[in-house]
Formats: structure tokens, sequence, C-alpha cells
């Protein structure tokens, strides 16, 4: 089953997915992005989506992680 991992906001940009490789590189050196990278069954997938109250972009990193994995991550972190 595939969880939101992370999500942030950005601005309105030319290309997103070229401004959204720095904040998810920055989130891959945390102690949560490395627990994720370790731990998820496939690599985690991320999505640029339109946000249109903030005339930019929601980017949201996703996964599959086992049971016992996701209990584990529900407890330590919480939701997004």
């Amino acid at each position: 089953m595939s969880i939101v991992l992370h999500e942030f906001n950005m601005g309105d940009v030319e290309d997103p997915y070229l401004y959204a490789a720095q904040p998810i590189y920055q989130w891959q050196q945390t102690e949560k992005g490395k627990w994720v990278t370790e731990h998820a069954l496939d690599q985690p997938v991320f999505h640029c989506l339109p946000h249109p109250e903030l005339y930019g972009y929601r980017v949201v990193i996703s996964g599959d992680l086992s049971l016992k994995d996701q209990t584990y991550y529900f407890l330590k972190w919480g939701t997004t």
C-alpha cells in the first residue's frame, strides 16, 4: 500500500521537476529520508501537482512500506 512519505510546496517555476530536486535531496539526507530509503519496498516516487491556492506546485513523495514498517513510520513520524 502506497503512503505519502513527505510533501512540500513550491512557488510557480518553469520546470517544477528540476526545482524539486534540491528539496528532495535534502529530505533524503535526513533521518526520516534515510530510513525510508532503506525500508521502502520499491524506490519512492515523487509527483509535482498544481496547487491552485498558492499558484505553484505541491510535491508529494510516496512509497510502499511493509505493514510492520508502516507502523514504525507512523509511530515515529506521524503523518507527513
